[in-house]
């Protein structure tokens, strides 16, 4: 690619960071996609934005998808591609976006997969043995009772937690959209055992609620790594990773509440066809409710 078309990109994501307000996840989402666009480009001597035709972008998709991409990663990138753009034509650097009218090849909506209430209890009723275990069983605690994702829990200063009220601001919830949501007796008693260690690695007066040993906020990697381990060690037999948790909670108060609404203000879904996911993991509540209260049901 020209130095002109390079620079472009970068303008596009100083756009996203500090007009957009970007995300993180939508920041390293959109580099790695642009750049196999860019990497596409110089394959075949494309020097510039402006030359990319419908064709040229369908064939980078298709060969996307021939690497096995699914089509929701493939509806991702193409969103990425479509956003850049627009930008370009925003700015008039172009006149019409090639890959508005490309569609990514569907794929089956797999559904989430969860634990049961029985794992659940064999996760988080195991005692730590050492102050990092006592920090990490608090975060699973909030994960599961507050159902967050993985970047809002990252994301909690010590300031979000409400003990008299027993509830936890979201202030950094997808779309920018922050919420309130209750947690449990569970999830607060793991955390006031946890504060004064956190007290002791927090010489900075970092905010975070989660810190590393060396008293820096924990990254999404770092979580992911030692839920592992706590698996692990307590011979799980099922692969669990944090967003399961967020699942496990949907699916669980779902099941308890029949309340879909409740489930979306929970979730901080902005709409109800993504919480109806969920409806689907309900079905055998369903079937056992028409047996034993349908008149005709019953032999």
């Amino acid at each position: 690619m020209s130095p002109e078309a390079l620079i472009l990109l970068t303008h596009f994501f100083d756009y996203l960071r500090y007009e957009k307000r970007a995300s993180k996840n939508t920041l390293t989402h959109y580099r790695r996609d642009l750049k196999q666009l860019t990497l596409f480009c110089e394959q075949k001597s494309i020097t510039h934005w402006s030359t990319l035709q419908y064709l040229d972008i369908r064939n980078h998709i298709a060969g996307r998808h021939r690497l096995g991409l699914s089509g929701k990663s493939l509806q991702r990138e193409l969103s990425a591609i479509r956003s850049f753009f627009n930008y370009l034509i925003k700015n008039e650097h172009l006149q019409d976006n090639p890959a508005r009218y490309l569609r990514a090849p569907k794929t089956n909506n797999a559904l989430p997969k969860t634990l049961d209430v029985d794992q659940i209890h064999g996760l988080l009723e195991t005692q730590p043995q050492s102050i990092l275990e006592t920090r990490d069983l608090a975060i699973f605690e909030v994960f599961y009772s507050c159902g967050l994702r993985l970047a809002e829990l990252t994301e909690l200063n010590l300031v979000d937690i409400d003990f008299s009220e027993q509830m936890v601001t979201i202030q950094h919830g997808k779309g920018h959209k922050s919420r309130l949501v209750p947690i449990g007796a569970k999830a607060l008693s793991a955390l006031e055992k946890w504060l004064p260690i956190r007290l002791t690695l927090n010489d900075d007066n970092n905010p975070a609620l989660f810190l590393s040993q060396h008293g820096k906020r924990l990254s999404n990697r770092s979580v992911q790594s030692r839920l592992s381990q706590w698996c692990k060690k307590n011979n799980s037999p099922v692969h669990i990773h944090p967003h399961m948790l967020r699942h496990s909670f949907a699916s669980h108060f779902l099941e308890s509440s029949q309340n879909l609404r409740a489930v979306q203000e929970l979730l901080g879904h902005s709409k109800i066809s993504t919480t109806q996911i969920y409806t689907h993991l309900d079905f055998q509540h369903l079937i056992a409710v028409y047996d034993n209260t349908h008149p005709r049901a019953k032999k």
